[in-house]
Formats: C-alpha cells, structure tokens, sequence
C-alpha cells in the first residue's frame, strides 16, 4: 500500500505534476515526460501516452480553428496577413497546451490503474 495520497488526474494533468506526489515535476520540457520525478523518485520512463493526445489535438483543435477563422473572415473580412498574425501563435500555444494537458491526464490516468508500470 502507498503512503502517497491519491492525486486527482484532472489536478495533475492541469498542473502538469508527478502522478504519485502531486509535487514534482511531470515535464523535463515543453513536452518531454521527465525520467524520473524530483520528489518521490517515481519512474516515469514506462509511462507513455502515446499518439492520443496528438490525434485529438489535430482533429479538435483543427475543426475549432476552421470555424473560428471562417467566422473572423466573414465577420470581419480582415486581410490575409491578419490572420496569419492573429491565427499562428493562437494555434500554435493551444496546441502545446492541449498535449501538455492530454498526455498529463493520459499519463496519471495509467498510473492510477497501473496499467503500464507498478509503483516503487
């Protein structure tokens, strides 16, 4: 049995913390899982969550950015270089911090039904 209180996957996955302690660390990058956490020394190497979060990023992120762009356009009929300018960045940091959020959630979602790796 652990010692460690169960953490939330919602509260991981928008902090980005360690699945077992809720304190360290679950990102050595902008979206590279960390080996090992700082705090309590869980392995994170055998946790994976694979192309999921990627998948769901592209299909949902895309569909909402189309409606988005095409409701600016007709709305407000702005020239193409404004919505270059307005719609690179926008896409670009909801993307990062939908995977971040996805893999976070996927990843404590394994660890709490131990499905890839058995806690230390």
């Amino acid at each position: 049995m652990s010692d460690w209180p169960r953490q939330s996957p919602v509260d991981v996955a928008l902090r980005g913390a360690c699945p077992r302690c809720g304190r360290g660390r679950l990102f050595s990058g902008l979206l590279t899982v960390t080996g090992r956490c700082s705090v309590c020394d869980l392995d994170l190497r055998g946790h994976d969550a694979g192309d999921g979060p990627a998948v769901f990023v592209i299909l949902a992120l895309g569909a909402l950015m189309m409606i988005l762009v095409f409701w600016v356009e007709f709305r407000f009929e702005p020239p193409w270089w404004m919505h270059a300018l307005l719609w690179l960045p926008v896409t670009f940091g909801l993307a990062v911090w939908m995977l971040r959020v996805l893999k976070a959630w996927l990843i404590a979602q394994q660890f709490g039904h131990r499905s890839t790796a058995l806690e230390e």
